[in-house]
């Protein structure tokens, strides 16, 4: 094509462009490489934030703003590929949420699914749905979408958790409502551990409808996972990507515990290091036990207790354990995904 064909035809293109545009509309076939990629292109970067490196920031909005003031004091964990965004993944929301001895972070409900995952204090309890929990490090705790939850802690020490929501999907979708309680707490209609005893011991009510969303289990004490993952380690089912890696499951159902966000518990042995492994959910992860490193497309992070690290989604990476043994809790829209049809992964 000679050059003044060139000119002409670009000249009658961009003019053409103008044109459709002034009618709101735009060419795929200059965007199409960028909207169908030939496999995942996500803006999310790894990352890690080492707790003893946060803490002290955490600490401090405790004297700069009171929880029922902020409603709930929390300092988000912003991806560094997406500054702005108030997400950790592209789906995902994370933060550190502080409660100070004596404090009540108010009662409301949203539409955002959202657990929690406890890093530091024991004693703290989270109202849902008119049942109290007391919460202890490792614990993961669920608060349903729509359903009313309050938070406080009659414990003499700071209490910190991670907190893990669906805010980009519901923001996405245009689905988000909220609503306040009336008073800052909600009137308690069933003993602490009711929950579990109901649905969490291998039984179920002789009536219990199959429909529930998520886990009508909204502790998942640390204390017993630890010890199913002790037991299981004697039959020596190691996953060479993953050691011994267990999800949370809603009970009623047998599906992931919630909705839109999968969440698992691993045990990596001494001297454990996995093989080569990537798949298309962003995963956070948080050290409960132990000392490793992660490999992150080449970089390494290293981890120890109550870190928090972000791979991205078709990130290749593997972990490597430096202490005896090593105990991570991780969370990633996987759930979504699986019952899109979208989720994949690769080993080696």
């Amino acid at each position: 094509m000679t050059q003044a064909r060139q000119n002409t035809v670009s000249n009658s293109r961009a003019d053409f462009y103008e044109r459709i545009g002034q009618r709101s509309m735009t060419p795929l076939w200059e965007v199409m490489r960028g909207l169908v990629t030939p496999e995942p292109a996500s803006p999310c970067a790894p990352n890690l934030w080492r707790y003893d490196d946060i803490r002290p920031f955490i600490m401090e909005a405790g004297g700069l703003i009171t929880a029922k003031e902020a409603e709930r004091r929390v300092l988000i964990l912003e991806n560094p590929g997406m500054p702005g965004q108030s997400r950790i993944t592209r789906s995902l929301y994370a933060g550190m949420q502080l409660i100070l001895p004596g404090e009540v972070a108010p009662s409301h409900r949203h539409m955002q699914t959202a657990l929690r995952f406890v890093i530091e204090g024991s004693g703290a309890y989270t109202a849902v749905d008119g049942e109290k929990t007391i919460m202890r490090p490792g614990d993961f705790v669920i608060t349903p979408q729509w359903c009313w939850h309050d938070h406080g802690n009659d414990s003499d020490a700071p209490m910190v958790w991670l907190d893990g929501l669906d805010i980009p999907l519901v923001q996405f979708l245009d689905a988000s409502f909220a609503e306040h309680f009336e008073a800052d707490e909600q009137p308690l209609t069933r003993p602490e551990g009711d929950s579990l005893a109901r649905f969490g011991a291998g039984l179920l009510p002789v009536d219990q409808e199959a429909g529930a969303l998520s886990s009508p289990v909204f502790n998942y004490p640390y204390a017993r996972t630890r010890e199913a993952l002790e037991t299981m380690r004697r039959s020596d089912e190691w996953d060479p990507c993953h050691g011994l890696k267990m999800k949370y499951v809603n009970p009623v159902t047998g599906g992931f515990a919630m909705p839109t966000m999968a969440t698992f518990m691993q045990l990596m042995p001494k001297g454990f290091t996995g093989a080569p492994y990537r798949s298309t959910d962003g995963m956070v992860y948080v050290c409960v036990e132990g000392t490793g490193e992660t490999v992150i497309n080449g970089e390494t992070f290293a981890w120890g207790p109550r870190d928090t690290f972000v791979v991205p989604s078709w990130a290749g990476h593997h972990h490597r354990v430096t202490s005896d043994d090593a105990v991570l809790f991780s969370f990633s829209d996987r759930v979504v995904q699986e019952k899109l049809g979208l989720w994949r992964e690769k080993r080696g």
